[in-house]
């Protein structure tokens, strides 16, 4: 839930509130800040509280900043002043917080200040009203079929889509087709990189530019999301009978990292029934975690139990695993955790073998974050026998520049070797890898291939977290 700020003063900022309200724009709480006695509706619908202070006072506006943690403010006070002060004041207690200004005096056109959107009501009623001259072009909100194909979106901090080129994000019926940074238009190419405070415009489906703007919106800093919000452990006791209690132990080990994710463990096959009991007094030690034997078949179980549980991650054997599985997962965008002989709390590197741009910066927030939450060492490795290493050049700068903006510390090697055989040397190391669709559990003929993802479900030896991509 965000903590939006807003200075309401006047007859706008009374409709503004009233809007709110009446949209039930929830999520969010509001905290209505107004020199005289703030004016809320009779009928509150969202969250929302009034406080009487004086936008303009600094000591009270920090003290607001500092009890609610604000991320969000508007400015829609009466006078110029009030306006040009409360602005200062914020900027004074935080640079890169987002604010939307009401100037209803032209008094800020030539105001060039990153994170500060200024509406011009003057401005705006003139294009409304030059809107209904004859022979002129219709601004976007008005053009098309009005069911929502044309989206405005602002890119947040923190979010999947920032720092990431335009080519690298897969478009398939949308498009981003204008991107608005510092007051300026640029026509993206597929080298264009997204910034955070860009405004995307996009065209496409409604249905799925709403999916789109949940996931730019949905930051990474609360893994699993924006995946699910649980976790899954699949147990098969035909083939997983002699580690199922470890397996619980490590997916129980990660979900106590977590917060507000829960651990529900589904077990096939049920036969060693010592085991189910062992297993049953782990559920009553532990209120994050809901077990439960499954005796019947389980086809298309998984499909249903990913979607009715909100299923962001799902833990699963490499014996137990297969093509099937694999292609429903993909298919429901879930990330895949692959235990190995190697335990999870022993862990303590995170490791990404490169492969292609695309599939590089699309797992490139989520192993940020799964590191940081996990407090692992991480590192890119650009490992080429060949010694190819220009190639990799946008890949390296992608990884230093989201390792400085999340302040989250990552190493880089280069080495001219076998990637595989590398990684097979390593000890107490997460693979972190793309989960693409063609990603597969390979036959005896698998081993001799030289793509890593040929290889990637054959070692046993190190734990493995999938990170779904989409097909370009």
């Amino acid at each position: 839930m965000k903590n939006i700020l807003i200075f309401a003063e006047g007859k706008i900022a009374g409709r503004f509130i009233e809007r709110i309200n009446q949209k039930r724009v929830a999520n969010h709480h509001y905290i209505i800040m107004s020199p005289s006695k703030p004016k809320l509706p009779e009928k509150i619908q969202v969250s929302m509280e009034g406080l009487r202070a004086d936008p303009t006072s600094y000591s009270r506006v920090r003290v607001v900043f500092r009890s609610h943690n604000i991320q969000m403010v508007f400015i829609l006070l009466k006078t110029l002043e009030d306006t040009g002060e409360a602005l200062k004041n914020i900027r004074r207690i935080d640079e890169k917080i987002l604010v939307v200004l009401l100037d209803q005096w032209n008094g800020f056109s030539k105001l060039n200040q990153n994170a500060t959107h200024i509406i011009d009501s003057n401005e705006m009623l003139a294009n409304r009203l030059y809107d209904f001259l004859p022979d002129v072009p219709l601004v976007a909100k008005s053009v098309g079929l009005g069911e929502g194909e044309i989206m405005e979106v602002l890119i947040p901090f923190g979010s999947t889509f920032a720092y990431r080129h335009v080519g690298s994000i897969p478009q398939i019926k949308w498009k981003i087709t204008a991107i608005y940074r510092n007051n300026k238009l640029i026509l993206p190419t597929n080298a264009t990189m997204i910034r955070p405070q860009d405004t995307l415009l996009l065209v496409g489906k409604p249905q799925v530019l709403d999916n789109i703007y949940r996931r730019i919106k949905n930051k990474d800093g609360m893994f699993p999301e924006p995946f699910g919000r649980n976790l899954y452990l699949y147990i098969d006791m035909c083939k997983d009978s002699k580690r199922a209690l470890e397996y619980i132990e490590e997916a129980s080990y990660l979900c106590s990292k977590l917060e507000n994710s829960k651990l529900f463990v589904r077990i096939f096959n049920p036969t060693d029934f010592d085991i189910l009991n062992k297993i049953k007094d782990i559920e009553i030690e532990n209120e994050s975690i809901d077990i439960m034997a499954i005796y019947q078949d389980d086809k298309d179980s998984i499909e249903e139990i990913v979607h009715d549980l909100d299923i962001g991650l799902f833990f699963i054997s490499i014996d137990s695993i297969d093509n099937k599985k694999l292609a429903q997962l993909h298919e429901k965008n879930k990330l895949i955790f692959v235990f190995g002989r190697e335990k999870l709390e022993n862990i303590k590197k995170s490791i990404i073998l490169t492969t292609n741009e695309h599939e590089m910066e699309a797992i490139s927030s989520i192993s940020f974050y799964v590191s940081e939450t996990m407090k692992l060492k991480q590192c890119l490795c650009i490992y080429e026998p060949e010694g190819n290493f220009e190639d990799k050049k946008r890949i390296i700068e992608h990884y230093e520049t989201l390792s400085h903006i999340l302040q989250y510390p990552i190493d880089i090697e280069k080495k001219r070797v076998n990637p595989i055989r590398a990684l097979k040397s390593m000890k107490n190391v997460l693979h972190i890898a793309p989960f693409t669709k063609e990603l597969k559990k390979g036959g005896l003929l698998s081993r001799f291939s030289t793509k890593i993802i040929d290889h990637i479900l054959r070692d046993n030896g190190h734990p493995k977290l999938l990170i779904p991509v989409e097909d370009t």
